[in-house]
């Protein structure tokens, strides 16, 4: 059976659980803390970053990256027509949804998602108890993701989906970047109109359902509109 070692407020390991779960195959769920650098985890992937799916008698797979494209691989040979495909279309459409990834899973994070989360939750696991969030690093944040949301209401505005007219891997990615915001409560939902109702309709994907109910020890507790499809 497979393992994905993971923790539960990190967008690419939300992403790879989202992607498993559309993909209807099962993986055991290890909670790792990654502001522990535990040796354990080295071990299995030197950068210490997650996700990290391992297998039975084959090396760990690292990185959301990676991950996604095994998974796109062994679904695409283990059944000529799945019903989902992480990666559809043509070339050139497989490009886009490489390029949104790479946007969302790199560009976002590293200007919005990382920050928050690391200011936001990290910072209560200081063992000295020493570290506060730091008041300049939210708000470059909050700015840089009012930048991002609206490239989201201009991909959602004439696409069915966020790379075409076929739910994606990118679609994954970003709901696992959004869910852990909406989490944080870092959306004005209703400024959102269209990216709103994109999210939507993934919230009541059967694929999300575990996620939004999952609370994060040590964090704060969600909002009450978090797990509800219909907010």
């Amino acid at each position: 059976m497979l393992k994905l070692v993971h923790f539960r407020l990190c967008p690419f390991s939300r992403s790879v659980r989202l992607a498993l779960g559309e993909l209807k195959l099962e993986a055991k769920l290890e909670d790792e803390r990654p502001w522990d650098w535990r040796q354990e985890l080295l071990a299995l992937n030197p950068s210490g970053e997650l996700p990290i799916l391992c297998g039975e008698g084959n090396s760990p797979i690292c990185g959301a990256y990676a991950i996604s494209e095994f998974l796109a691989d062994e679904s695409d040979a283990a059944a000529p027509q799945p019903v989902v495909r992480l990666f559809p279309g043509t070339p050139h459409q497989r490009a886009e949804i490489r390029r949104l990834v790479d946007w969302f899973h790199g560009k976002l994070d590293r200007e919005v998602t990382r920050p928050l989360i690391e200011e936001k939750v990290y910072s209560r696991f200081d063992p000295t108890g020493a570290r506060k969030p730091d008041a300049d690093v939210l708000r470059s944040a909050r700015t840089s993701l009012r930048y991002h949301l609206s490239y989201l209401e201009f991909l959602t505005h004439d696409r069915n989906w966020l790379a075409g007219n076929e739910l994606s891997f990118a679609d994954l990615c970003v709901a696992g970047h959004l869910s852990c915001l909406d989490y944080l409560d870092e959306i004005a939902w209703d400024e959102q109109p269209i990216t709103r109702q994109w999210y939507a309709r993934m919230k009541s994907r059967p694929s999300m359902r575990a996620i939004l109910a999952e609370r994060v020890p040590g964090a704060p507790p969600p909002p009450s509109q978090y797990a509800d499809p219909d907010f």
